[in-house]
């Protein structure tokens, strides 16, 4: 079975990621609808192998990042029948140990600076204007993927959430929520777990355009095509231009400093309570944020 499956949108494909090219645009759609698109490692590395694509390929100028089904994104994998937690991928983020096998905190560590800060930033690095085009659920991991997006276009029932305090874990590893969000919205998000609509993030600037649902395909592919008209490598460094302008406003620095308390939380929850997620699971998570 591969991962990454070519076709159009309406064609049946057994991969958790789908991969299609309408002239210069690239659409990487995650394909778990029955799990709502939960993340676990096998989808991780089949989204990396269908960006590197769209990067290889001269003809693509933009990418857009959708999800299969009702939801874009409930977030990682925390209990689905895919759930890939202990299984060993060729590393691609970063330069350090595999995971599997290694005791407590190491696995841990090893296993999310690849799998989840370390894709991310690779993929906010992404040479091509990346839109991600969000509608029902974005919760937690889903943000992560939304974020690393250069825009996000969602639909009206398009719904946001990080609710990870409720494991005692102060925040997703990929932590842009001040730059976001801004620091105020994004300490009332996390300190009640509450999930605001596509109206709320298009107020914080988090979004940058809301449409309805029915429309949402074709608004995102719009915008999509209007950017493929400009040329390549104005893109790729108006691109950079702007993300190394976030870095110098302590966007890396700060997210290296928040992994940090990240696993300091796994590691206090493995210690205090029943796992390293503080005893939650994704039933309880969802029935805790309401979604």
């Amino acid at each position: 079975m591969n991962a990454v499956t070519e076709g159009k949108s309406e064609g049946v494909t057994d991969g958790v990621v789908r991969y299609e090219v309408d002239g210069p645009v690239a659409t990487v759609t995650m394909n778990r609808p029955e799990y709502r698109n939960a993340q676990n490692s096998a989808m991780t590395y089949a989204l990396d192998a269908a960006f590197t694509r769209a990067v290889d390929d001269d003809e693509v100028k933009v990418v857009v990042l959708a999800g299969a089904g009702k939801h874009f994104s409930a977030g990682h994998d925390i209990g689905t029948p895919g759930r890939d937690v202990d299984v060993s991928f060729e590393r691609k983020a970063v330069l350090w140990w595999d995971h599997v096998g290694k005791p407590g905190g190491d696995g841990r560590y090893a296993r999310e600076m690849e799998v989840y800060l370390g894709m991310c930033r690779r993929w906010r690095e992404i040479p091509k204007p990346t839109i991600a085009m969000v509608q029902g659920a974005c919760i937690a991991g889903g943000l992560m993927l939304a974020w690393v997006c250069d825009l996000i276009v969602a639909a009206d029932d398009a719904f946001f959430a990080d609710p990870v305090v409720r494991m005692g874990i102060p925040g997703v590893e990929y932590f842009a929520h001040p730059w976001v969000l801004g620091p105020r919205a994004a300490k009332e998000f996390l300190f009640t777990g509450d999930r605001f609509d596509a109206r709320r993030a298009l107020e914080l600037g988090m979004v940058n355009r809301v449409v309805p649902r029915a429309s949402l395909r074709e608004e995102a592919l719009a915008m999509a095509g209007r950017i493929a008209r400009m040329p390549s490598f104005g893109l790729a460094l108006a691109k950079r231009a702007v993300n190394q302008a976030e870095d110098q406003m302590g966007l890396r620095s700060g997210m290296d400093s928040v992994f940090g308390l990240h696993h300091f939380a796994h590691a206090h929850n493995a210690e205090t309570s029943a796992d390293s997620l503080g005893g939650m699971d994704a039933r309880s998570m969802r029935n805790a944020s309401g979604s």
